[in-house]
C-alpha cells in the first residue's frame, strides 16, 4: 500500500513557487555588468537559466528587440515576477 502525496501548493514565498507562477508572464532580469531584459519567462530550471520570448534590453535611449533568448543563470542578478503575481 502506498502513501498519496499530499498535494503541494505554489506559494509566492517559495522562490521556485515564484518562478512556475511567473511563467507565461513578462518578467524584468537585471544581469551582472547592468544589463536589463524583459521577456516573457517561456521556461527555467534550477540553475535559474531562463528562456525568454520576445525579449527586449531596456536601454537609456529605448529598447532593443532580441527575440527569443537564453539566459545563463550565472548571469543572473534579480527576476521580478509580473505584478498580478507580486499580489497574489
Amino acid at each position: 500500500m502506498s502513501k498519496q502525496q499530499p498535494e503541494r501548493r505554489l506559494s509566492k514565498d517559495r522562490p521556485m513557487d515564484l518562478l512556475s507562477m511567473s511563467l507565461g508572464g513578462i518578467v524584468l532580469v537585471k544581469l551582472k555588468g547592468g544589463r536589463q531584459l524583459r521577456g516573457k519567462l517561456k521556461n527555467y530550471d534550477p540553475h535559474l537559466n531562463l528562456t525568454l520570448e520576445d525579449a527586449e534590453e531596456i536601454l537609456d535611449d529605448g529598447n532593443n528587440s532580441l527575440g527569443t533568448i537564453i539566459l545563463r543563470g550565472d548571469n543572473v542578478i534579480i527576476i521580478s515576477p509580473p505584478p498580478a503575481v507580486d499580489k497574489k
